[in-house]
């Protein structure tokens, strides 16, 4: 495990009882959270894999960045509380889908579609979930394409499934899911009805820029 991840379960160990108890079981945590790390790890590296082929092959890159990131044990904690689960290292892994996760930043719709549909062809890729917030958007504008997806970690002496959630978005998606939230919490004294309002039709501006953008960048490349 990582000195920062030491550092941060120490720290929790000190403040919060509850983390306090969870973090007592700190062998399996911490054997726990480094199979996560590597699976995220063994993930990003597919990524950056199928994004250098395609930037050989076609000569463009279809993922701008790549971000990651593992659940604090206070978000563990606090998920599992609220679905009435059981603290255990166990119920996390058996449980809780996203403690691993991936956010892979494209610049066109059409490429979030493609690293998914390349990302699941791998034959120790095993996809357990999606959920397609593009074309299904969530009512507050929200856009992105979910995946849980099980990835094989190889160790010294076993081979372990890991999960770990994959959200796939555009710049412009990003953006707005970025910011939405300190918008429409920043001041309590803000009319949330305007605001949420705004905020939608923002996403559904930001939408008919990326199909916009997408068209034009289709007939570019149908000329070339």
């Amino acid at each position: 495990m990582t000195n920062k991840l030491k550092t941060t379960a120490l720290h929790y160990h000190d403040i919060n009882p509850e983390i306090s108890e969870f973090l007592s079981m700190a062998t399996e945590y911490r054997e726990m959270m480094m199979r996560y790390e590597c699976a995220l790890l063994e993930i990003k590296t597919k990524l950056e894999v199928l994004n250098n082929e395609i930037s050989v092959r076609y000569r463009r890159n279809p993922i701008d960045f790549i971000k990651s990131r593992i659940k604090t044990p206070q978000s563990i904690l606090k998920k599992m509380k609220r679905q009435g689960i059981d603290v255990t290292v166990e119920n996390v892994e058996k449980h809780i889908n996203d403690i691993a996760g991936v956010r892979v930043i494209c610049s066109f719709i059409d490429d979030i579609y493609e690293i998914a549909r390349m990302l699941s062809c791998q034959d120790d890729i095993t996809v357990i979930k999606v959920k397609d917030y593009i074309k299904n958007p969530k009512p507050n504008g929200y856009r992105s394409y979910h995946m849980i997806v099980e990835v094989p970690v190889f160790f010294s002496d076993s081979k372990t499934p890991m999960k770990v959630e994959i959200q796939i978005r555009t710049i412009a998606m990003d953006f707005w899911a970025s910011e939405e939230h300190d918008l429409k919490y920043k001041n309590e004294n803000a009319d949330m009805h305007e605001i949420e309002k705004e905020l939608l039709e923002c996403a559904n501006d930001i939408n008919k820029i990326d199909l916009r953008m997408q068209h034009i960048r289709d007939k570019v490349y149908k000329n070339l």
